[in-house]
């Protein structure tokens, strides 16, 4: 008989699920996720912030987009978005043409250094989490392989998830 999911509140909201897998301390994924992510993303960014980072990532998977598209994707200001879209440009990682549809618009595309800088970042990131899961027993890595499904699921837009 599947045993219910039930949601314990806390103070602070939900912090426990009682799963048939077992209970899950809502907290604590949240925190190890989080500390998880920025120890990986602590190795040398290419001289950008991560919100540059960001950026140029969504241009690579989108592009070539406009700068109020790349603005709506990354929720962020136009006035922020125009300082940012020009340090990405003086240092070679984007380029900016008119759009052919509307004088008044641009539209970005990422360079060949654009790209190889964040293939570099990806490797360097993949580097320092398999030396980290080295560290992991044989029983916590199968654990690991088991739920990325759940954790890959988890990191997709709640609207994507919502549609299947």
């Amino acid at each position: 008989m599947a045993r219910e999911t039930t949601i314990s509140p806390s103070a602070a909201g939900v912090s426990m699920m009682d799963t048939e897998a077992g209970v899950i301390d809502v907290t604590r994924l949240r925190v190890a996720i989080a500390r998880l992510s920025r120890r990986l993303r602590r190795h040398e960014l290419a001289g950008l912030t991560p919100t540059q980072l960001a950026a140029l990532s969504t241009v690579e998977r989108s592009g070539p987009l406009r700068l109020g598209d790349l603005a709506a994707a990354e929720g962020i200001a136009p006035s922020t978005l125009t300082r940012l879209v020009a340090v990405l440009e003086e240092l070679g990682y984007v380029q900016r043409f008119a759009d052919p549809k509307d004088a008044r618009a641009s539209t970005l595309t990422i360079t060949p250094k654009g790209h190889e800088t964040l293939e570099r970042l990806r490797a360097e990131g993949t580097a320092l989490l398999t030396q980290s899961l080295m560290g992991l027993t044989t029983e916590q890595r199968a654990a690991l392989a088991t739920a990325l499904p759940a954790l890959e699921q988890l990191a997709e837009d709640p609207a994507t998830q919502r549609a299947r």
